[in-house]
């Protein structure tokens, strides 16, 4: 991996130091010239003149790493690799050479696949594999020879030397049916010196240079419409989710860089009551820190050859990341790490014996309890001999007495709810346990140490103290907060500064969410541009929540009235919003209920009064201000709907091809007049 450090040039500093107006849109989504349903790097190229007629000096794109046939794009297989759906079979040199049959195959996924209001990413990708692989096979001897010595491929093999890791994992998970290599039934642990011999391995060797010759193409695409775009004037913004798939080449072939046990997430809120588990690994900064950062620095340097910015994905994962157990599917016990934790002298010294601790650390279950759920749930089903018998099931499979108490303990082989899951019992036993499972103010996740659960306050241990002991308690835990919020500024602002000084491109930051106060100052220090979404950007403590007017918002942001794991504008007017509130928001009160492109024009105009260096908006959201491109369903024009795992997240395409939208003079002008709009003055106090 690479080492060192870069500061930001004269000419990126200039480019992404002016006030910008652009667009957000995945690369997927795009409709170009003889396209085989899908967006393709090189489209990128004519959307650039698209956007410079509009007057967009900005285009941000979804992250474009290889996810293999995941369609998340914050689900990669890679840090570096790029993915092949967005490459351009017939730009590839090969493809002068290829045969009838390729030609014929490429011709009829394009009227497959064209017509479709989404793309099929599992079926493209299969398609352009196939195809692919066809080429490749064909032009074998001479792709060889670039490979040998000497040969082009060979050096950009040795420039990137990534490839080699990322082709041996690639070629072993396809030999697996596609299986994480978790479930591999070799190869699961690896040594960079058994990856150097599977890489050189003679009769591997084809199957490895297929994977780097694909990633060279991509690299010289994506290149090629980089370059593009930066001659257009335009910067080109990327996307770098910070966590990486736990079935990737980096996690795989770096495991060291990584805590694989632990689940990163979210804590739970009012859209997710037990939390978010996403199960990516968390990072071991201690390991990344050994050598200097290197995979981050290595990382950022890749991403610097097509960007002049880029966005962190939750950046609050570089301050503090809510972490949970591999044994449970929720997030409910999770915590923070890092965290100043309680520890077995602390609970003594408020009183907690060795009892009392256990009381509070692990969830306890009275007889009575149990057979109030039992009987809840199916007393109109059975009777009460059955119920009885069910009973002695639950506590021959999950429970152990205390003493000779009518309360229970869950056995010590209970690790957490994929535990409870796997003892086969009925779905409205595993739910009452699930709940259970959770009934406790601490999680001791290391001997004598010891975190608060999100819902202590709701536990039976919590509510058996008493209102001092309860007052004792909540002093004890802002104190740890406190200290804690210390620890992470700290390490949130050495982590960002190896962030800023490893790369040119300038970081803006993805800071939604429960924001602690250490994590503006932070990006403030570092001059790194946080996000302000308008819907959500309002003073959440005042009465009414109003909304923080567009003059108040901070230079060192990116404003945006719409994300992709939103709904858009217009289906956030027309089935979300307090229309009455926002139109007196901006001060025109007589906006219409119905989304229209009047409606449009107020509201994008007004927020591209946004003091922020950046105003950007998605694509769909800046297609409304003309009426030819507005979806029949305004729900049909999301990009992703979080919580859900469906062909229908992250497919969105362009209504038409950017030829016929380039076309539409009433469209241009408005968003050229968009992109004119001058910040909303600071109000005199």
């Amino acid at each position: 991996m690479q080492r060192g450090t870069s500061t930001r040039t004269g000419a990126e500093k200039q480019a992404t130091g002016k006030r910008l107006t652009g667009v957000v849109v995945p690369v997927g989504a795009l409709r170009g010239r003889g396209s085989m349903g899908v967006g393709e790097f090189p489209d990128l190229a004519d959307f650039a003149l698209l956007c410079t007629k509009m007057g967009l000096r900005l285009i941000q794109l979804l992250p474009v790493n290889d996810t293999g046939y995941e369609s998340s794009p914050y689900s990669s297989l890679t840090a570096f690799g790029l993915h092949p759906l967005y490459l351009r079979i017939e730009d590839l040199p090969e493809f002068a050479r290829a045969d009838a049959a390729v030609q014929a195959k490429i011709a009829e996924a394009g009227r497959q696949h064209e017509k479709e209001p989404r793309f099929s990413h599992h079926q493209i990708l299969r398609a352009k594999m196939e195809i692919l692989r066809d080429i490749y096979a064909a032009n074998r001897a001479d792709i060889a020879k670039k490979a040998a010595p000497g040969g082009s491929l060979a050096a950009w093999i040795e420039a990137n030397s990534w490839v080699r890791g990322y082709a041996v994992y690639r070629r072993l998970k396809e030999a697996n049916g596609e299986k994480s290599w978790k479930e591999w039934p070799e190869h699961r642990t690896v040594s960079a010196g058994d990856i150097e011999a599977l890489w050189n391995d003679a009769q591997l060797r084809g199957e490895h240079l297929f994977w780097a010759w694909l990633q060279e193409a991509l690299d010289t695409q994506f290149g090629a419409a980089a370059q593009a775009i930066a001659d257009a004037g335009i910067v080109l913004e990327g996307d770098l989710p910070i966590l990486m798939n736990e079935d990737s080449s980096d996690v795989w072939a770096h495991p060291e860089l990584f805590i694989q046990d632990l689940s990163a997430g979210a804590p739970p809120d009012m859209y997710s009551p037990d939390g978010q588990n996403w199960g990516f690994p968390i990072y071991n900064w201690e390991a990344q820190a050994a050598d200097n950062y290197a995979w981050w620095r290595n990382r950022l340097a890749v991403a610097g050859k097509y960007y002049k910015a880029y966005r962190i994905d939750h950046v609050l994962g570089f301050f503090r990341i809510w972490a949970s157990s591999r044994f449970d599917y929720s997030s409910a016990l999770g915590r923070y790490i890092p965290y100043a934790p309680l520890t077995g002298s602390d609970l003594k010294k408020l009183g907690f014996d060795k009892s009392r601790i256990r009381w509070a650390s692990q969830p306890h279950i009275p007889t009575g309890e149990l057979w109030d759920a039992l009987r809840a749930n199916w007393g109109n089903l059975f009777n009460e001999a059955e119920i009885a018998a069910a009973a002695d099931k639950i506590f021959a499979k999950a429970l152990s007495r205390v003493n000779n108490e009518e309360l229970w303990l869950f056995k010590k082989k209970i690790r957490g709810e994929k535990d409870i899951d796997a003892l086969g019992l009925h779905p409205a036993v595993r739910t009452y346990l699930f709940h259970a499972w959770h009934n406790r103010i601490f999680m001791e996740y290391e001997r004598g140490k010891f975190f608060p659960i999100w819902y202590y306050r709701n536990s039976r241990a919590y509510n058996s103290l008493s209102e001092p002991e309860k007052q004792t308690l909540e002093a004890l835990l802002e104190k740890r907060r406190v200290k804690s919020e210390k620890v992470w500024e700290a390490q949130g602002k050495k982590l960002l500064s190896v962030l800023v000084e490893s790369s040119p491109m300038l970081p803006c930051a993805e800071d939604l969410g429960a924001v602690p106060a250490c994590v503006p100052r932070v990006l403030g220090k570092l001059k790194i541009l946080g996000l302000r979404v308008t819907r959500w950007f309002r003073r959440w403590d005042q009465d009414g929540q109003p909304y923080v007017p567009f003059e108040e918002y901070p230079e060192l942001s990116v404003c945006t009235p719409a994300v992709h794991d939103s709904s858009t504008v217009r289906e956030w007017w027309e089935r979300e919003a307090n229309q009455e509130q926002f139109s007196g928001f901006i001060g025109v009160p007589s906006l219409p209920r119905v989304y229209n492109p009047g409606t449009a024009k107020m509201v994008l105009m007004k927020t591209a009064t946004a003091r922020s260096r950046f105003r950007v908006f998605q694509l769909q959201d800046l297609l409304h201000l003309s009426p030819q491109w507005y979806s029949a369903d305004p729900a049909a024009e999301r990009v992703n709907v979080p919580g859900t795992s469906n062909e229908f997240n992250w497919t969105w395409r362009l209504p038409a091809s950017i030829a016929a939208i380039g076309k539409d003079k009433d469209l241009i002008r408005a968003v050229l007049e968009l992109t004119r709009v001058k910040a909303a003055k600071k109000r005199k106090e």
